[in-house]
């Protein structure tokens, strides 16, 4: 340990030296303070690969300086800067600017700061670090969480400015600028006591293949916040299945109304929950009620009715409910209903809306059913003439994925097969020379658009043409998704171009009409959306089974980690719900616990099933009960209060009510500033349920490597390995039979009241 000391202080040129054998050496420890020439008392903490001049704070003394190196674990230095203010103190702000001294190559930042001005402010602290590496050397900077946010008054940001080859940690007031960006404004005051400016680095040189930026970073995010949290049961100890519960009963009884739709189609019954619902249809709304948007059913990307079903169907399995199932099996031939066009199918059937006068207002309600036309997602490239007639292949991968599943893990359905293989033939011809499919086709002629041609959605195809050749026996679609996996490795995951149809055409418009296809040169980055990074991290894992080739593993683990730092490790004193696990959803927009969480959870599971990371495993069962976090029931009672902070009327008809995000505008507050107005059943609740359900039917409750001699509780059960033996205590409080899964898929039903030991 390095004490803290006041600069300034003499160091000798033996120190230098020093500095560079012990980096190239790979310690972390070579970091220190140097009293620079003359009397103005400036000071700068060096390292082998970088420096910074120690900031002052106005009227105050030179700042109290620690370097405490291997903390919190082997290969990390803790630098610490304090003050200790006897009267309040005006500084519009207080930052460490740290100058690599080498020309980057890449750049990592957990949001854009596109301009001069901009930073990422601290709402967006998910996982945040600031990283830039050359050849094999990296450097990474964390923010130490625990300290962020403490001074209420004083907020943290990180920047990075390629150009000027800066980066940039300290305090500072941000104003919130379009959808969503921060930026610096004055008028930043501390009051008397400690102000603490502290961070982690490591500056190392990785000889893995590939180069791996974000790996030391995730593991000392997770393991240093996200873990003590885990353990302690965040967020939440409620038995998922009560939130199941709530989920069926809010959608098919107190909130049925307004949810499900059941109508016919071409002679045939079919039914879904309709993509969107608001507070306006609660039974308690004290007005009269309005469509928000018009009366739709999805199967695209994000809003996925087949998905829903899907859980829905694994539920009333389990449940032994026939009326549930029922309505899962419309759901699934709605899908099967979808008019065909040489192999190519729409997304989105729906109705149009109109003004009536309700009340004394006028509000808008959706026309009826037997009105009802098929078309495509309205999230489409629209200012470049992509509009919703035209068919999005990833939605329709998306799709067939999901039928695909179905026929295997549900029940076996030969139409489903039938009706993939279709598509699946027509994908095959869209395959273009270099192994990518195409992002949008004309709904005439079928042809490819070239806007977006060339992008990670061609991720989900690959994994849907493997499931294709499972089912199938053909190698032709396993060999098309093995050569679209390869023109991913090489033209779009190297340099982390993670643009999809959400990163420019869903509610953040930032970039859509001039940087498509380019960096932002300030960071270095491309605007980034995490769904990407999931399709690709998935289908690179497919195909690492279906070849056994590591590399496909290693680029996959690689993607894993960029996408784990996107997901939240702490918990923040101004995020006013349950953080950890949660996911965001670009790098320039401000949600927390978005419902993709619910998505992406058991990928992690997967991915610990290769490589035996416990980390990984934590990490999915926190994203798996962080899904359920934005539900309003009495069992949130911290969110429960939010939820009636901001809508007084709320009551128990409408438990299983849940937003998709918090935070979304970059703003949150304790009087309910962050909770939204509406439900996406297919992308909220509805999401989470399946999520829930179809981890349950792979893991279980409990999931036991005998191999690896790991177990984990994913259900808020503790896990521990004693003698032979796993101890499995509830952290719930509530007696109940759980589903222990072992790693050879064997099951186990154990009755759980405190505690239990399995062999």
């Amino acid at each position: 340990m390095v004490s803290y000391r006041s600069v300034p202080r003499l160091v000798t040129v033996v120190v230098f030296s020093f500095l560079a054998v012990g980096c190239f050496s790979g310690r972390a420890g070579a970091i220190e303070l140097v009293q620079l020439a003359g009397d103005s008392g400036a000071a700068e903490v060096r390292s082998f690969h970088f420096k910074f001049a120690v900031p002052r704070l106005a009227g105050q003394g030179p700042a109290a300086v620690a370097i405490t190196p291997d903390v919190p674990e082997a290969g990390w230095t803790r630098v610490s800067l304090r003050w200790d203010l006897t009267a309040e103190t005006s500084q519009d702000e207080l930052a460490v600017v740290l100058q690599p001294s080498f020309a980057p190559d890449f750049h990592w930042l957990p949001h854009l700061a596109p301009e001069d001005g901009f930073v990422a402010g601290q709402h967006v602290f998910r996982s945040p670090a600031a990283i830039v590496t050359k050849g094999q050397t990296v450097l990474v900077v964390v923010p130490d969480l625990d300290l962020v946010g403490r001074l209420a008054d004083d907020p943290w940001f990180l920047d990075l400015d390629a150009a000027k080859n800066e980066i940039t940690l300290g305090m500072v007031c941000t104003e919130v600028v379009g959808h969503v960006g921060f930026r610096k404004k004055p008028g930043m005051v501390f009051k008397p006591g400690r102000v603490e400016l502290a961070f982690y680095v490591a500056e190392y040189q990785d000889a893995d293949l590939p180069l791996n930026p974000w790996k030391r970073a995730a593991r000392l995010l997770w393991r240093r916040w996200g873990r003590p949290l885990h353990l302690e049961g965040q967020p939440g100890t409620v038995p998922m299945d009560v939130f199941v519960k709530h989920t069926y009963d809010w959608a098919f009884d107190r909130w049925g109304h307004a949810v499900w739709q059941e109508f016919e189609l071409n002679g045939r019954k079919v039914g879904a929950p309709q993509f969107i619902v608001n507070i306006s249809q609660s039974p308690n709304y004290p007005g009269p009620w309005y469509q928000r948007e018009f009366l739709s059913i999805w199967n695209q990307a994000w809003f996925s009715s087949l998905r829903s079903a899907s859980g829905l169907a694994r539920w009333a399995r389990r449940m032994v409910d026939k009326n549930l199932r029922a309505k899962a099996e419309l759901t699934k031939v709605l899908a099967l209903a979808a008019p065909m066009k040489d192999g190519i199918f729409p997304a989105v059937i729906g109705t149009a809306t109109e003004k009536v006068q309700e009340q004394g207002k006028e509000v808008v309600r959706p026309r009826p059913w037997s009105e009802a036309t098929w078309r495509n997602s309205n999230r489409s490239p629209r200012n470049l003439g992509i509009s919703d007639a035209w068919y999005h292949v990833l939605d329709a991968s998306w799709t067939c994925l999901l039928m695909l599943r179905w026929h295997q893990e549900i029940a076996p359905d030969e139409q489903l097969v039938t009706f993939c293989r279709k598509y699946a033939d027509k994908l095959l011809r869209l395959q273009d020379e270099r192994g990518f499919f195409p992002g949008w086709l004309n709904p005439e002629t079928l042809e490819p658009s070239p806007v977006m041609f060339r992008t990670p959605e061609t991720a989900m195809s690959v994994t849907f043409l493997l499931k294709m050749a499972d089912v199938s026996r053909e190698g032709r679609f396993r060999e098309a998704a093995i050569k679209a996996a390869d023109a991913l490795l090489v033209e779009v995951v190297p340099e982390g171009r993670w643009e999809d149809f959400e990163t420019y055409w869903s509610c953040c418009a930032f970039g859509r009409d001039d940087h498509v296809g380019r960096k932002y040169a300030r960071n270095g980055m491309y605007k980034q959306c995490n769904f990407s990074m999931f399709w690709t991290a998935e289908a690179l894992l497919a195909v690492y089974r279906a070849t056994g080739d590591g590399r496909y593993l290693a680029w996959g683990r690689r993607t894993l980690d960029e996408l784990s730092m996107c997901q939240q490790v702490w918990q923040p004193p101004f995020i006013y719900v349950p953080a950890l696990g949660g996911f965001g959803v670009m790098n320039f927009d401000g949600e927390w616990n978005d419902s993709r969480q619910s998505l992406y959870a058991e990928l992690f599971m997967d991915y610990y099933r290769e490589t035996g990371e416990s980390d990984l495993f934590e990490r999915g069962i926190s994203a798996l009960k962080a899904s359920f976090v934005m539900m309003y029931c009495p069992e949130n009672p911290q969110q429960k209060e939010q939820w009636e902070k901001a809508h007084p009327f709320f009551g128990p008809r409408d438990y299983g009510f849940m937003m998709e995000n918090y935070g979304h505008g970059g703003r949150t507050g304790p009087g309910g500033i962050g909770i939204g107005t509406f439900t996406i059943y297919d992308w909220g609740n509805g999401a989470a349920s399946e999520a829930r359900n179809r981890i349950y039917d792979h893991y279980g409750d409990v999931f036991i490597d005998r191999a690896r001699g790991q177990g984990f509780g994913i259900d808020s059960i503790r896990v521990q390995y004693d003698e032979g033996e796993y101890v499995l205590t509830d952290l719930s409080a509530r007696p109940r039979a759980v589903k222990v899964v072992f790693d050879d898929d064997s099951t186990r039903t154990v009755q759980l009241d405190r505690a239990a030991r399995v062999r």
